[in-house]
């Protein structure tokens, strides 16, 4: 039986999933994947997300002049992930009218469904050429959502 989060999720705009089976080097001494696993395996799903819903990718928002780092990070680990399994990692974009890309991750054991880990994160733009972060969505961002009908 899957266990379930008591974390409230927001409304996804957009969601994307992908498939990780669990590698060896990626387990510790317990034998269970290691706990900084999880934000590459979020990461991954960020990557994956990008590339279904283009104009979101880390080169195209570089290629606009903005780079986005993280500035929030959440991850609540509710059961192990062990080596030879596979999760599968939902990555669910959070809408917002603000400057700022808002992800919420939802991993699950594809065996059972049952949930390994949740997790947000937060991302800022900031300017390529100076570092200074920007406080109106930039226009790309705002094209992409509403080409996509978020807005």
């Amino acid at each position: 039986m899957a266990r379930h989060s008591r974390q409230i999720f927001s409304e996804p705009a957009l969601t994307h999933r992908i498939k990780i089976k669990v590698r060896f080097s990626e387990v510790d001494a317990m034998r269970v994947v290691w706990h900084g696993e999880y934000v590459r395996y979020f990461e991954d799903g960020r990557e994956a997300f990008g590339v279904k819903y283009g104009g979101l990718n880390y080169n195209t928002i570089t290629d606009e002049g903005y780079y986005i780092p993280i500035v929030k990070l959440e991850l609540n680990y509710l059961m192990p992930l062990k080596c030879g399994e596979t999760a599968i990692v939902e990555t669910r974009f959070i809408n917002t009218n603000s400057a700022k890309i808002i992800f919420e991750y939802i991993l699950y054991r594809e065996s059972d469904m049952a949930i390994a880990a949740t997790g947000k994160s937060l991302q800022v733009f900031t300017h390529v050429e100076n570092g200074e972060i920007e406080f109106s969505a930039p226009d790309f961002f705002i094209e992409w959502k509403k080409g996509l009908g978020i807005i």
